[in-house]
């Protein structure tokens, strides 16, 4: 019987599920699809500790990192061809993912040598990229925008458009009071804003005695909303600094990502260290939702299940406010064969599907 098949008889492929939607990365959910089954004793002892350590964590330990589990491996991978360059959103998740790290390791470091050892050592070799994280937030504030004070250039083009956006308005403001005192727009209009455009609103029959473009009427044709000439200036010249903000913000960063490049090796294993997390955490939380226990790996190939219970059936049967009945079974290498008998609905296949799930 393949695998596959195995697990839909068992019901593992449903445990499966249950973990993958626990997962917060994709790399978590990937572990999940992709495990098999060992028969190594010291690879089922070390995949049980690594679970059992963390369920531990998660039933005691409120500091432990639960929040900021993202994916850096389509942000971090196309960043080691030359010529690449990351954006701001990546820039942002870049740091989450970095402060993630931080506070996962220092967690473990904190954490006396006994505790958790396990998770300790498979946290040792992670590096924090504390000089990452220091130009990062050179870069970035703290809502992810790029600071006005990443570089000279920025902070000077910023500038000239804050000063361009307010003397629109008030040039907008001293048009409309112009046209107001000339007659030819209503003493309670006020500048419209349009898409972005300042526009005076005067009568459709002076609309020609504003130099500028017509650029809406009212509903009633009463009404001409006319966008002047020198604001129109004005915003051609915002629009150029825009421009320059742009491309000042596109060499920020390409030049940050040309500093990012030789440590994005290192990265990557950051990067599948918070996935493995995120992986171990789905497991121990399923096993706190099943009320699950580290099993005790038998050395002679027996087998000794007490008060064993099926998961999805207890679930089940918790939907209709129904218990489980557990089951207690035995069998050594001398009395290694179970004969079981009875009616149907009984309970025959429930045993045997619990025993083989556990």
């Amino acid at each position: 019987m393949t695998n596959e098949r195995l697990e839909a008889k068992l019901g593992f492929d449903k445990v499966r599920e249950i973990i993958a939607d626990k997962c917060r990365t994709d790399y978590a959910a990937d572990r999940v699809a992709q495990e098999q089954f060992s028969s190594s004793p010291s690879t089922i002892r070390k995949r049980l500790a690594l679970t059992d350590e963390m369920r531990l964590i998660m039933m005691f330990e409120d500091s432990f990192p639960t929040s900021g589990y993202i994916d850096g491996l389509p942000l971090l991978k196309p960043l080691e061809k030359e010529g690449s360059s990351i954006d701001a959103l990546g820039l942002a998740k870049l740091k989450t993912l970095l402060d993630t790290i931080r506070r996962i390791s220092h967690f473990f470091r904190s954490i006396k040598d006994g505790v958790y050892p396990n998770l300790k050592a498979l946290s040792s070799p992670i590096s924090t990229f504390p000089e990452i994280l220091r130009r990062i937030e050179l870069i970035l504030d703290r809502y992810g925008d790029i600071k006005d004070s990443a570089s000279v250039e920025l902070f000077s083009i910023r500038k000239s458009l804050r000063e361009k956006e307010a003397a629109i308005s008030r040039r907008a403001t001293a048009i409309l009071r112009q046209a107001q005192e000339a007659g030819i727009a209503d003493a309670e209009a006020s500048v419209a804003m349009r898409d972005g455009k300042y526009l005076i609103p005067v009568s459709t029959a002076s609309k020609r005695k504003i130099s500028g473009f017509v650029y809406d009427e009212s509903a009633t044709g009463k009404t001409s909303f006319v966008e002047p000439a020198e604001i129109l200036e004005l915003e051609n010249d915002i629009s150029e600094l825009h421009f320059a903000e742009s491309r000042e913000i596109a060499r920020i960063l390409c030049e940050f990502t040309a500093f990012l490049r030789p440590y994005v090796p290192d990265l990557l294993l950051g990067s599948a260290f918070v996935g493995e997390i995120d992986f171990l955490m789905a497991k121990a939380q399923t096993a706190l939702d099943f009320i699950a226990g580290m099993p005790v790996i038998s050395d002679d190939g027996g087998v000794h299940l007490r008060k064993a219970r099926h998961p999805l059936l207890e679930r089940a049967l918790k939907r209709e406010n129904k218990s489980i009945v557990p089951l207690t079974i035995t069998l050594t290498p001398a009395k290694r064969i179970l004969l079981i008998s009875g009616p149907n609905a009984g309970g025959k296949s429930v045993c045997l599907k619990t025993a083989g799930l556990l």
